[in-house]
């Protein structure tokens, strides 16, 4: 668990503490009273392997982030293959140019139309915490309801940008990134993870974008579920000694890992495709690599997923709504079969999924994937009884 210690005012003193500090403080101050908060944040998680493909400029990620229609508390995009994956790409200097031009298109998106209204926050700001705005990124004057960028790290094709609502960054604290590279020799970065950390008030949440092994050959799901493994238990944020931030992945509260995992579907191409043509998604998910690997306990065993109620996102030709085996002409591997490449899975009590769903852009070979959670964010109230008094709660914002 993290922490840290919120005081607001004389007559209004709000600590906020770690919760198994609530008997000690009850037993050392009688007149103090302890209390769990629980708050509701909503929580846009998102994952789109791009292919290589720059954006334009005019590039519309409305519909992926769902920003006409809805707004939420906290950002998480992940990509995959923002630059070709290029010998001289995966060995040489890592180019930022690529992750700048694609958080300026986030940033321009998000805070472009902004609902009137925004959720009360808990605790108004008292001090300012250490965050990592994006340099090259989009920058405006802090307001209530705009988002800023506290963490943007690439590692070669792999992007992660993660988005705050401006009236919660004073509650978050300890952001920290980790990257692992499993791809060519087990190690090289062409493959492999991004995962960022941060907390909110109490509660300690980890994102991790991934980009397994590729290749539709039986026995490839193997080296995919090897990559898991080692992402889980390479992975490791730095830490200062004097706290107690959790260091791996599966240390943390809430952990939500995404990308193009690149499971495939265990069927013949030929009666995979047959199948995609009649949209007989239930017969092919239940030869979809992943869900066989997470029942048989052979990967991210007590890892949750959604019903898949959409179409495979991988392998179309791009600008076209056709999958590539239906395009005349196009031979080799480009002909691969349909799959449910890129997913999102979660872990920890507090996280809730309330939509899963893929989009239509035609950027690339892949659809995005976005998905939707609750998560419940926890802080332990230390009130005085002069706060109490006359009032019977606390007093928000």
């Amino acid at each position: 668990m993290c922490w840290h210690i919120l005081l607001l005012g004389l007559d209004w003193s709000l600590t906020v503490i770690p919760k198994l500090l609530i008997a000690y403080m009850a037993l050392f101050d009688g007149a103090s009273y302890g209390q769990l908060v629980t708050s509701a944040y909503k929580v846009f998680v998102g994952t789109w392997n791009v292919g290589g493909i720059p954006p334009s400029d005019d590039l519309d990620l409305e519909n992926w982030m769902d920003t006409s229609n809805n707004s939420y508390d906290i950002y998480v995009l992940g990509f995959q293959e923002i630059i070709p994956l290029r010998t001289r790409n995966v060995l040489g200097l890592e180019e930022s140019k690529m992750a700048g031009k694609w958080n300026s298109i986030i940033g321009a998106t998000l805070n472009k139309s902004l609902p009137e209204q925004r959720p009360t926050q808990m605790f108004e700001p008292v001090e300012h915490r250490k965050v990592y705005p994006v340099k090259d990124g989009y920058h405006r004057e802090r307001e209530a309801g705009d988002f800023r960028c506290i963490i943007s790290k690439q590692m070669v094709g792999i992007l992660v940008s993660l988005w705050i609502r401006n009236d919660l960054l004073d509650y978050v604290s300890n952001p920290s990134v980790s990257c692992i590279g499993c791809g060519i020799m087990g190690c090289l970065r062409n493959k492999g993870s991004v995962s960022v950390r941060f907390c909110l008030h109490e509660s300690s949440f980890c994102f991790v974008c991934c980009h397994l092994a590729s290749g539709g050959k039986e026995g490839d799901e193997m080296r995919r579920n090897s990559n898991v493994m080692d992402i889980l238990s390479k992975t490791c944020f730095s830490s200062d000694s004097s706290n107690d931030l959790p260091k791996k992945i599966l240390d943390h509260d809430r952990i939500v890992l995404f990308g193009d995992l690149n499971y495939r579907i265990s069927l013949p191409e030929a009666k995979t495709r047959s199948l995609v043509e009649q949209k007989e998604w239930n017969i092919l998910l239940d030869q979809d690599q992943l869900r066989l690997e997470l029942s048989e306990g052979r990967t991210l065993e007590g890892w949750n997923e959604g019903a898949i109620t959409f179409s495979p996102t991988y392998k179309y030709h791009p600008n076209s709504d056709q999958y590539c085996w239906e395009v005349p002409g196009i031979i080799g591997e480009r002909r691969r079969a349909p799959a449910w490449c890129d997913r999102i899975l979660w872990l920890g009590e507090g996280l809730k999924q309330i939509e899963y769903e893929r989009c239509e852009s035609q950027l690339s070979d892949h659809r995005p994937v976005r998905a939707i959670f609750t998560a419940e964010v926890d802080a332990v109230v230390l009130q005085s009884s002069n706060a109490m008094d006359g009032q019977g709660g606390v007093r928000n914002g």
